[in-house]
């Protein structure tokens, strides 16, 4: 098998068999196949596509080029969610220790945030002493006696999308749709899971900005994962403002706990929790129904069970367990602050979630590059929402970093995402579309 014509096949847009496919994989994988052929095939696939099929055997080929997490050994039911990523958007943080303490075993594979988007990595390392980087034995182990646990990819963990993902990246390949599903997908089916729950978001916020693209993905995500034997639910989600008042690492984590304490939460933070828990209690055979899956949900807040699930996933990752008595004390947060006022009466039409992602970048706590280190106490604290009346000097947001330099600039930013009008905003519902 020669990879020149493979790339030829693709690129007068034929259909790859299943061994043609895996050649590649493994070819990406162990470095036999040179990066130029890989680019041109990738360049290849995004003009021509691939089909359903060829999809699936990507996304199988890739996650068996490396290292599988074989869950097999422990009893329960796997579940896992997947969201596209937006700002403000730390409910995994809550959503996972909440499902575990359902009953459903959650072995949720996370990543680092890049640009505008936070990473729950980061968020779950804002604890001071937690461990994402674990080795097979010790997330197996872990998911016997919690049922959760939330990691790193590991070094050989699907290595071909490592490699693919990179080489996307440096030929502008990134948005096609077929090689985003393999990538997403290959992580997923690469941890041995059967119940998986996706919140895919549109809006200024989400990598996709606009619904028709972003349901498009959606789609293909779950015909994908139905052909892997991977059972989906996918959330269409709009992300036109911050999720929550929380944006940053330290913040938001400290935002989810104070959820589980049975703090009431932000409104728009608290639905997106709650159905998509709703959604997994179900997948993970817990419940009959995702409404039944949801008040269960709301049970496991309530009686601290959540809570309970939080402290021993800190305590087996080695953090400090005390952030879920008193995350206030216990979460980092920078020692410069600023609060952002109104700059006249009227309501809030305008919070920008992707410029406002972007300040939280200027402010540390994001990443400009893949290698940039972030600040865990930095980060916008929110105090209003789209739709809300305010008088003109009233706090919008407190701003904090740790540095001041950084911290006038994001508050500059943060303003230019901001616009107050005498007319009340029309906002998007917030669930726009459920796929089952």
């Amino acid at each position: 098998m020669r990879m020149l014509d493979l790339i030829l096949k693709k690129r007068s847009g034929g259909e790859l068999t299943s061994a043609e496919i895996e050649f590649i994989a493994m070819g990406a994988a162990t470095g036999a196949v040179p990066d130029y052929q890989l680019s041109a095939w990738l360049m290849a696939v995004y003009f021509k596509g691939l089909t359903g099929r060829e999809t699936a055997d990507l996304t199988r080929a890739m996650a068996r080029s490396g290292d599988r997490l074989d869950l097999g050994s422990i009893k329960g039911v796997k579940v896992d969610k997947h969201s596209t990523g937006g700002v403000g958007d730390g409910v995994s943080l809550a959503l996972a220790p909440v499902a575990a303490a359902c009953g459903v075993v959650v072995p949720m594979m996370s990543g680092r945030g890049l640009g505008h988007t936070g990473g729950t990595l980061d968020k779950l390392e804002a604890v001071k002493g937690f461990k994402v980087r674990l080795p097979q034995p010790r997330i197996k182990a872990q998911l016997k006696a919690t049922g959760l646990s939330m990691f790193g990819q590991t070094d050989n963990l699907a290595p071909s999308d490592k490699k693919l993902y990179s080489l996307r990246d440096a030929t502008c390949t990134v948005e096609s749709l077929p090689l985003i599903v393999a990538s997403i997908l290959s992580k997923k089916y690469a941890e041995g899971i059967s119940g998986l729950v996706m919140d895919v978001k549109y809006g200024s916020g989400a990598f996709l900005r606009d619904y028709k693209p972003s349901r498009e993905l959606a789609v293909a995500l779950m015909k994908t994962a139905n052909l892997l034997g991977i059972r989906c639910v996918a959330l269409l989600t709009a992300m036109e403002e911050p999720l929550g008042l929380a944006i940053g690492n330290g913040i938001e984590m400290e935002q989810s706990i104070k959820i589980l304490q049975g703090e009431k939460g932000p409104a728009d933070f608290t639905e997106v929790l709650e159905v998509l828990a709703g959604w997994m209690i179900k997948l993970g055979g817990k419940a009959r129904t995702p409404d039944e899956g949801r008040e269960k949900a709301r049970r496991a807040i309530a009686d601290g069970s959540a809570l309970e699930k939080l402290r021993l996933m800190v305590k087996w990752q080695g953090g400090d367990p005390r952030v879920a008595d008193d995350p206030v004390r216990h979460m980092p947060r920078a020692k410069f602050s600023a609060v952002a006022k109104a700059p006249a009466s009227g309501f809030l039409y305008r919070l920008d979630a992707r410029t406002i992602g972007h300040a939280s970048v200027v402010l540390g706590a994001g990443r400009g590059k893949a290698e940039d280190k972030v600040d865990f106490g930095a980060g916008l604290l929110l105090s209003a929402k789209l739709g809300d009346r305010l008088e003109k000097g009233a706090p919008l947001a407190t701003i904090y970093s740790s540095d001041k330099k950084k911290l006038a600039e994001g508050v500059k930013m943060f303003m230019s995402a901001v616009e107050v009008k005498k007319s009340k905003p029309s906002k998007p519902k917030l669930i726009r579309e459920i796929l089952v």
